[in-house]
């Protein structure tokens, strides 16, 4: 499922709202040790969206 999601990340992030609303649903499939690499990888892809990342990965914690 990371992989999938890293895949369906890249599709959506020319849009802002949308990048948000995958980011949220991937955290519900994906394991504790799953979604550290999946916020690290996001962070290093996904600059511009640094807030919407970190904001999504607050809002589980």
């Amino acid at each position: 499922m990371l992989e999938f999601s890293k895949k369906v990340l890249n599709k959506v992030s020319f849009d802002k709202k949308l990048f948000k609303k995958e980011l949220q649903k991937s955290l519900r499939w994906l394991s504790k040790t799953e979604m550290t690499h999946l916020k690290i990888w996001a962070l290093a892809t996904f600059s511009q969206y640094k807030n919407i990342i970190l904001e999504v990965f607050d809002q589980i914690s």
